[in-house]
């Protein structure tokens, strides 16, 4: 009740706020909430407040980023707006996406954004409505898998090659850990709660959280349950997948290979040697999968108009190229290899081709629905079962289906 009380308010908020926003008197001081407190992430972003302000005075005194954790990232958002205490702009996950594009509670950028016209129209999809832009998806990253060449080595494996599958994945990872001791394979930020992440893995089964109309289940179908069945072995049985209460770190060498972002890539040290391959194809073949990160104006803020502002700059080329160190932006001209690798100076061109540029040209962006915050944890409080060695797959995941059919015909 209380996930449905705070989307209820966010509704709320779409409604009776202000178009825009009322402006207040001088410059404004803008707070931006985030989901990461990388130190490398933050510091871009001070950097490019600051040349900003510098140029801007009479608009901005001062931005400020506030990172709240991932874990619970929508939820505190959503008690800070349902409060009035919301931020200025926000960045938001693509699984809240619909949340706050449906609920009007979002500034529309068409007029403010720079060039509107260069963005990728696959990529501005969710974040749009009504043919109006309601926030700026600057982080459109496919999910790659980052491989410690070395500890394979040490297993006497090979590092991976062109078209390889998940069955040599797993056999790699389980023999990882039978000769070394550490983890074979990790999906990060899954940690058996962020079960979304898993459709890094079950989409190479042609497997979906929900039909496209987000109307039907698809945990209990076919492709997802020999997708988990699959999962749930290379977990219990192969012991290719750190079990539950389990947790290894890729990049302090305690993992042969995760499945990641490139925003990721400033965590490696060069302790070990390295390198970044394209997720491995499943059984309905080659596939991709995009997590996106959008900006967006809270209707809510009194600076609006210099949120907005501020954020058209953010987002421009200039400070788009230099974002795509961390985040592959929407804007097509710098979707190349060429550019995307001066930003990426421990990534190569090719690796950046395969994984980035091809990545979003046939990815599928992660699961999003609207209701996400109540329809999240119901579907992570069914899934525990799973995460047994005696449980039942198909069983389980029907029972994922009863928990969220109610949520998905609303």
């Amino acid at each position: 009740m209380r996930l449905r009380a705070m989307t209820a308010a966010l509704l709320l908020l779409g409604v009776t706020a202000c178009g825009g926003g009322g402006a207040s008197d001088g410059p404004a001081e803008l707070r931006m909430t985030i989901w990461s407190a990388n130190e490398a992430h933050v510091k871009l972003f001070d950097e490019i407040a600051a040349a900003y302000v510098a140029a801007h005075p009479d608009k901005v005194s001062k931005v400020t980023f506030d990172p709240l954790p991932f874990e619970n990232y929508t939820t505190t958002l959503t008690t800070q707006l349902a409060g009035g205490k919301g931020p200025d702009l926000a960045w938001l996950l693509e699984s809240a996406a619909l949340d706050f594009v449906e609920a009007g509670a979002l500034v529309p950028l068409d007029d403010t954004l720079e060039d509107p016209a260069g963005l990728n129209p696959a990529v501005m999809k969710l974040w749009q409505a009504d043919g109006k832009t309601l926030a700026y998806p600057f982080s459109n990253s496919p999910f790659g898998v980052f491989i410690n060449t070395d500890l394979l080595k040490q297993a006497g494996q090979e590092p991976p090659a062109a078209g390889w599958t998940w069955e040599q994945a797993i056999a790699a990872a389980s023999a990882v850990h039978a000769k070394t001791g550490k983890a074979g394979l990790v999906v990060r930020d899954f940690d058996y709660k962020g079960w979304d992440n898993l459709a890094t893995v079950w989409t190479g089964w042609g497997a979906n959280a929900w039909s496209e109309d987000g109307k039907t289940c698809g945990f209990d179908q076919q492709p997802m349950v020999d997708a988990m069945t699959f999962l749930h072995k290379a977990i219990f049985t192969d012991q290719a997948l750190p079990g539950p209460g389990t947790t290894a770190d890729f990049f302090a060498g305690e993992a042969a290979m995760t499945i990641s972002q490139i925003s990721r890539a400033s965590l490696l040290e060069d302790k070990f040697a390295w390198d970044l391959v394209p997720l491995p194809a499943g059984p309905a073949g080659k596939y991709s999968v995009i997590g996106q990160g959008g900006v967006g104006v809270l209707k809510q803020s009194k600076n609006a108009a210099a949120a907005a502002d501020f954020l058209a700059y953010f987002t421009n080329a200039a400070n788009s190229e230099k974002l795509a160190q961390f985040f592959p932006p929407p804007r097509t001209s710098l979707l190349t290899a060429d550019t995307l690798a001066k930003a990426n100076p421990k990534l190569k061109p090719a690796q950046l081709q395969t994984v980035v540029v091809d990545g979003i040209a046939n990815g599928k962006v992660k699961p999003s629905h609207t209701g996400n915050a109540e329809l999240s944890q119901a579907v992570r409080a069914s899934l525990d079962p799973l995460w047994r060695p005696d449980a039942d797959v198909r069983t389980v995941l029907t029972g994922v289906c009863t928990a969220i059919n109610p949520l998905l015909s609303k």
